[in-house]
């Protein structure tokens, strides 16, 4: 197995649809789409089905049964006018999303997602769900992985870094190899962060841009907890995520 990063959407190679792409790619975005998607999930949520056009979001959104969906919007950190819940792992609790549809737009994990939509195995991973992520691929041995950062708006983020080394190191540990870089420069950050990833997350741009729009200390320790889930996010069918067990 060959893993590669990159650290944003427009970073990926167009090679992706070819005999050179991946066979498997896992998209991170650690503040905090896929947190958010991992605990939904893990709380009882059909499914996540993720846009990154609104308009198209509640189009999909409105041919579902209202008792059955939730809008959760978020651009900014904050969360989105008439939607049902904003981008945090703290509010997809069971009695709210237990048995409902997720349609999920926000300002950068959803992005990453569409661009690599069209790859046979598609994962999301943050730290929650860490271990459970690596061993599946350590299970399924893929040839080529593919992680891929959600950064902000374009630009590098280092919690998505934190997480793709996070992620490298339990597979490096069972005979993956490194395949770029940007991979390697990855796990060199996990090394220093790995005793303490909240602080990590804290001193991150991300981070700091959250902390100005208010008290989200219960999100940094829930994007922090490390291998706490045993979730795998996983692409059923074109942005539609479902819960598998790692």
């Amino acid at each position: 197995m060959k893993v590669s990063y990159f650290h944003v959407a427009g970073d990926v190679p167009d090679t992706i649809k070819g005999p050179d792409g991946p066979d498997a790619a896992v998209v991170i975005d650690v503040l905090r789409a896929t947190t958010t998607i991992a605990w939904a999930l893990h709380n009882g949520a059909e499914a996540v089905q993720t846009f990154a056009d609104l308009d198209e979001l509640r189009a999909e959104a409105n041919a579902w049964p209202e008792a059955k969906r939730l809008l959760v919007g978020e651009r900014g950190g904050s969360k989105l006018d008439g939607f049902d819940l904003g981008n945090s792992p703290v509010s997809v609790v069971p009695e709210t999303v237990q048995g409902k549809r997720l349609f999920m737009s926000t300002t950068n994990g959803t992005r990453s997602l569409h661009r690599v939509r069209e790859v046979a195995c598609v994962l999301t991973v943050a730290l929650p769900n860490r271990e459970a992520v690596a061993q599946r691929l350590i299970r399924d041995q893929p040839e080529q992985v593919w992680m891929v950062g959600s950064g902000w708006e374009g630009t590098y983020s280092l919690e998505d870094s934190l997480a793709a080394g996070a992620l490298a190191d339990s597979l490096l540990a069972a005979g993956a190899t490194v395949a770029n870089d940007e991979m390697q420069a990855a796990i060199a950050l996990w090394s220093q962060w790995k005793d303490n990833p909240e602080a990590c997350l804290r001193i991150a741009s991300h981070g700091q841009r959250l902390i100005g729009l208010g008290n989200h200390d219960a999100d940094f320790q829930r994007c922090s907890g490390l291998d706490q889930l045993s979730v795998v996010p996983t692409q059923a069918e074109p942005g539609v995520l479902r819960a598998v067990s790692g």
